[in-house]
């Protein structure tokens, strides 16, 4: 059987002079390589149209309108967390349009809005959000040669047993930390593993399990001295920690 292809209109104009001039479809199916009820149905299209041109499809009516759009945008970005029957509701309420839930994630996307697990972040205070700033200025322009002098210390703790989490976010792409797309979390549910650890461009220091409660004097004896201190050594007399 011949490959399956469209017809171009110079085609289907040549088919029907075959046609015409008494050439059978089948004979007339292999010379444009097509199968014989693709002929057929061209013949037909022709004597009930006059025509050689396939009809537009009008496809299914839109049932949103472009403002109606913007407004389904709208709602998505002001209210991150609301679900696409969320938005829904509020629009049927506002434009009196009835819509499906699929409808509202089709236009969504269409803005490049992709429903997404919020990144869990650390609530922070107004306190917090200035030392950071003050911090990040101060360091801004520093260069590599300035970094390789420090010892990046942290402490991390790591849920056992985390939440399902199957809360999703309306967000582009690159807007994973964007205000409103974070879901903020203070506790850790099921029991959790806190770890300490050291890095620098040179080196990094040996993970450590935090058991119980870490006080200044635990820091000072089981980290500070036997895992801080040989590392600012290492670097060198420049060394520094943060």
């Amino acid at each position: 059987m011949p490959p399956r292809r469209k017809l171009s209109d110079l085609d289907r104009g040549r088919a029907i002079g075959w046609l015409q001039d008494g050439v059978a479809a089948r004979q007339v199916a292999q010379r444009l390589a097509v199968a014989p009820s693709v002929i057929i149905r061209l013949k037909q299209r022709f004597h009930a149209t006059g025509r050689v041109q396939e009809r537009q499809r009008s496809g299914r009516p839109r049932v949103t309108t472009q403002r109606e759009d913007r407004f389904i945008q709208r709602q998505a970005m002001q209210q991150r967390m609301a679900t696409a029957n969320n938005i829904r509701q509020r629009q049927q309420a506002t434009t009196n349009t009835v819509v499906c839930g699929q409808t509202i994630r089709n236009r969504l996307h269409n803005f490049g809005l992709r429903a997404r697990r919020p990144v869990r972040g650390t609530t922070l205070t107004a306190n917090h959000r200035a030392a950071r700033r003050a911090w990040c200025t101060q360091h801004v322009r520093w260069q590599r040669q300035q970094w390789a002098h420090g010892v990046v210390t942290h402490e991390s703790r790591f849920c056992l047993e985390p939440a399902d989490g199957r809360i999703r976010v309306w967000r582009r792409r690159g807007e994973r930390f964007a205000e409103g797309a974070v879901r903020e979390r203070q506790h850790f549910g099921g029991g959790s593993v806190m770890v300490w650890g050291g890095i620098s461009t040179r080196l990094r220091t040996p993970l450590y399990h935090v058991v119980g409660n870490l006080t200044g004097v635990r820091y000072q004896n089981e980290i500070m001295q036997p895992l801080v201190v040989p590392a600012l050594q290492a670097i060198g007399r420049r060394a520094m920690t943060g």
